[in-house]
């Protein structure tokens, strides 16, 4: 990586991840869903981003929100979950080899191949920061209904903000 790439990534770091503590925090709607923009930069981390290097910002990332959530590791194991499906996605679906583009954005692979990565590494991030924040199967209905409507909703503002960032390529 590049050092301008560097510091791309670091600045998208930070606004991301004050936008969900300072706004983004307190807004739930009906206590059902709730958004989780953070998501957004583990998500288009570039593709030459190394394994080992991809779960440190993910622990670091998990951690940073745990501090400002009171909660006890809960979106660090969520982080580096997503960190895994992100490394097994990209591995099954994109030739490394061959491909010359850097980040997976809206813009470069397609919407078809962003809107169904996104969806999958929103949808296991939900899975494990709801049912380790709930950790009992007395309320597991409404813990899947929680992670349901919270991942639908950082689903579409993922797609929206990846929308507002669109660059078309010259081809």
């Amino acid at each position: 990586m590049n050092s301008r790439l560097i510091i791309i990534n670091i600045i998208r770091w930070v606004v991301l991840i004050l936008v969900q503590i300072l706004l983004l925090r307190n807004l739930s709607f009906y206590n059902l869903a709730t958004p989780f923009m953070y998501v957004l930069f583990l998500l288009i981390l570039p593709f030459s981003t190394p394994n080992l290097l991809l779960y440190l910002i993910a622990f670091i990332t998990g951690l940073t929100l745990d501090t400002f959530y009171d909660t006890l590791g809960v979106h660090t194991s969520a982080c580096v979950a997503l960190a895994f499906v992100r490394i097994s996605f990209i591995a099954v679906s994109v030739n490394r080899d061959n491909f010359d583009e850097v980040e997976p954005t809206l813009s470069n692979m397609g919407f078809k191949w962003f809107a169904l990565y996104a969806m999958l590494c929103i949808l296991v991030h939900h899975l494990v920061l709801f049912l380790l924040e709930a950790f009992r199967f007395s309320e597991l209905s409404y813990t899947l209904l929680r992670c349901l409507f919270s991942s639908i909703f950082t689903l579409v503002t993922v797609i929206l903000i990846s929308f507002i960032f669109y660059n078309r390529k010259q081809r």
